[in-house]
């Protein structure tokens, strides 16, 4: 359920450009974003990244809308990503933190383990704002529009599951 709750701005996106275009896409991603935001608050768990989403799509959105420009639509999954990568790297190199330790509280790992778990994240956000932005200005839109769907989901399951992999062998059974 967190799942599609957490996609559903962009399954809402998608759907809604096959139905009429970039314009009451980019408009049904806004709504739906600030939905996201009401049902998190609802069920008490607004997290920074749903926050920082819905400031990027708004700003990137209201910008597309505005003035009838899809390039500024485009660099919303960019500028995100790029802004995830920020984060995680201010937060180990600035304040010698890993943050992702903070997200993820019920593992306890190595601080070592946390450092590398940090540092892929912040390569993989890099790797996928390069990869949106050669996408977005590379492709048609409808390409555009696949590969932020269906390719940046993909993506993310398949780096997750291999973080999963990776971090499986650092985990202990709880004692009873």
């Amino acid at each position: 359920m967190q799942f599609l709750a957490d996609y559903f701005p962009l399954i809402l996106f998608f759907v809604a450009f096959k139905w009429q275009g970039i314009w009451v896409a980019t408009a049904v991603a806004i709504v739906a974003s600030v939905l996201q935001i009401a049902y998190f608050h609802w069920k008490r768990k607004v997290s920074a990244v749903h926050w920082i989403s819905l400031v990027v799509i708004v700003v990137f959105g209201g910008a597309t809308l505005i003035l009838q420009d899809e390039t500024f639509i485009k660099w919303k999954p960019t500028v995100l990503y790029l802004v995830f990568a920020l984060v995680l790297a201010v937060g180990k190199l600035a304040y010698r933190r890993d943050l992702l330790g903070y997200v993820m509280k019920d593992l306890t790992l190595p601080p070592a383990v946390w450092t590398r778990l940090t540092w892929s994240w912040v390569a993989f956000f890099v790797a996928m704002a390069a990869a949106n932005w050669y996408v977005a200005f590379h492709f048609t839109t409808e390409q555009w529009v696949n590969f932020k769907v269906w390719g940046g989901i993909g993506l993310f399951l398949v780096f997750a599951l291999a973080q999963g992999v990776v971090l499986a062998r650092y985990l202990t059974e709880p004692t009873q």
